[in-house]
C-alpha cells in the first residue's frame, strides 16, 4: 500500500484562463471598440455639419437666418428666447410667438405657454407638433398619424397668406381639426397640413405647421416658401422664436406633482410583468429534485490522481484520524473476502480477527491484530506512514498464505 501523500503534479482545472477568455471574446470586443469609434466620428462630423437647425441665427442648410433677415428688412424685429418665462413674458397683441420644438416642451410647460397665449391677442406658431403636444397648445386639433407624401402642396383654401403664396413645401404631418372656424389649408390625401385657428376672444390666433421647410435657409426660395414664411411669421411688429432648452429650470418643475405621478402610465402593470418574467425564468433555470443523474465526466481522471487528492486535503486539515479510519477500513474490505468472512461482517471484530488469526495459522497475535485494524488513530504524520506500511504487510501476507 503506498503512503498518503504522494509529490504534488499540476492539478487539472475545468475553468477557462484568462488567456482563454481573451482568445473567445476578443472578436466582439474588436467590433465593439469599431463600432464605438465610428459612431463618435459619425458624429463628429455631424456635429461640425450642422448646427442650428431652426435657429434664426444660423447660416446652415437647416438653419433659418434668411428669414430672420428678409423679415429685418421689413422692419419686423426678431428675438430668440430659450426659456419659458422669456417666452410667456413676450407674449402680447403685437407679437409672433413662434414655438420650434412644441413636442420638447413638459405638459406642465405646454400648459402654462397656452394659458398665456390663448387671449393675449397674439398669434402662435407651432412646427410640426404631434398628438401629445396638440391636445394642450392646440385644442381641438389632432395629427394623423400617417404624414403626407406629398412635400410641395396647393393652398386650396381662402386664406389670404396662402392665396398670395400659392404651391409651398408644407408636406408633413397632417391635422384634424374639430373647429368650424379653422382655416385648413394645403390639404394631402384630404387632410390639411397647416391650419389656422382663431382666438375664442380678440384677434389672436394659432397656426399649425406640418413641416419646417419653408423656413430651412436651403428651402426659402424654392416655390412659395418665403412669401409664405413671411406672411406667417411677419404678421406682427415683433417676432419672438422659442428654441426649448434643456438648462430651462421650468423644464424640471415638477409643480405638484409626486414622483408616481411623473412617471409614465402602465408602469405598475411594467412592474409587475417584469416580476412575472424574473420568476419564470428562475424556475427555469432552478435546480430541479429528483434522482441523482450520472454524468460521463468531461476528461478520464486517473485513480492515483483521485487518492492523492484526498491525501492532499486529509493532510492540509491534519486529519490522520480520517485518513487512518479510510485505510482500516479499505483493508478489512479486501481481507474479509479472502479468510471467508462476508463483506457485511468486516468491520466486525468479533467476525473478521478469528479467521484472519486461523488464515495466519497462529502465526498472527490477535491483539497486535485488533490494535492494526481497530485501534487508535496515530499520533503523527510517522505513525501514519507505519500504519500504512503495516496494512500493506497483513494484506500481502494474507493473499499469499
Amino acid at each position: 500500500m503506498t503512503e498518503a501523500t504522494l509529490p504534488s503534479t499540476s492539478p487539472t482545472s475545468a475553468s477557462p484562463t484568462a488567456r482563454q477568455l481573451w482568445t473567445r471574446t476578443r472578436g466582439i470586443v474588436l467590433a465593439f471598440v469599431i463600432l464605438l469609434a465610428a459612431a463618435i466620428a459619425i458624429a463628429a462630423v455631424r456635429s461640425n455639419s450642422q448646427h442650428g437647425r431652426l435657429d434664426p441665427r444660423s447660416a446652415d442648410p437647416s438653419g433659418s437666418r434668411a428669414v430672420a433677415e428678409l423679415l429685418a428688412d421689413r422692419d419686423v424685429s426678431t428675438r430668440v428666447v430659450t426659456t419659458l418665462a422669456e417666452a410667456r413674458a413676450a407674449a402680447g397683441p403685437d407679437t409672433t410667438l413662434l414655438i420650434a420644438a412644441p413636442d420638447l416642451l413638459t405638459d406642465r410647460q405646454q400648459t402654462l405657454l397656452q394659458a398665456t397665449t390663448e387671449n393675449s391677442g397674439g398669434r402662435t406658431i407651432l412646427i410640426s407638433p404631434a398628438s401629445p403636444s396638440l391636445g394642450i397648445l392646440a385644442p381641438g386639433v389632432t395629427a394623423d398619424p400617417a404624414i403626407s407624401f406629398d412635400s410641395t402642396l396647393s393652398p386650396s383654401c381662402d386664406l389670404p397668406a396662402a392665396q398670395r403664396a400659392g404651391t409651398a413645401d408644407t408636406g408633413g404631418i397632417r391635422y384634424t381639426t374639430t373647429d368650424p372656424t379653422a382655416d385648413e389649408c394645403y390639404p394631402s390625401g384630404g387632410l390639411p397640413t397647416l391650419l389656422r385657428i382663431p382666438a375664442p376672444e380678440g384677434d389672436g390666433d394659432t397656426v399649425v405647421l406640418g413641416a419646417p421647410d419653408i423656413l430651412y435657409n436651403s428651402r426659402l426660395d424654392e416655390h412659395g416658401n418665403a412669401s409664405l414664411a413671411l406672411q406667417l411669421l411677419g404678421s406682427r411688429p415683433h417676432l419672438v422664436w422659442y428654441l426649448p432648452s434643456l438648462s430651462d429650470a421650468s423644464a424640471t418643475d415638477a409643480g405638484d406633482q409626486s414622483f408616481f405621478d411623473l412617471l409614465p402610465s402602465g408602469w405598475l402593470w411594467g412592474t409587475l410583468q417584469l416580476f412575472i418574467a424574473a420568476g419564470l425564468a428562475a424556475l427555469w433555470r432552478a435546480r430541479r429534485l429528483g434522482p441523482l443523474v450520472p454524468e460521463r465526466l468531461p476528461v478520464a481522471i486517473r485513480a492515483s490522481e483521485t487518492v492523492e487528492g484526498r491525501a492532499r486535503l486529509y493532510r492540509k486539515a491534519n486529519a490522520r484520524d480520517r485518513a487512518a479510519t479510510a485505510l482500516r477500513s479499505t483493508t478489512r474490505t479486501r481481507l474479509a473476502p479472502l479468510v471467508g468472512v462476508p463483506v457485511t461482517q468486516a468491520h466486525a471484530p468479533e467476525s473478521l480477527l478469528p479467521a484472519l488469526s486461523a488464515q495466519l495459522r497462529g502465526q498472527g497475535d490477535g491483539q497486535a491484530l485488533h490494535s492494526l485494524l481497530f485501534g487508535p488513530p496515530p499520533r503523527d504524520d510517522a505513525a501514519l506512514i507505519s500504519l500504512a506500511d503495516q496494512l500493506d504487510a497483513l494484506a500481502r501476507e494474507v493473499r499469499h498464505s
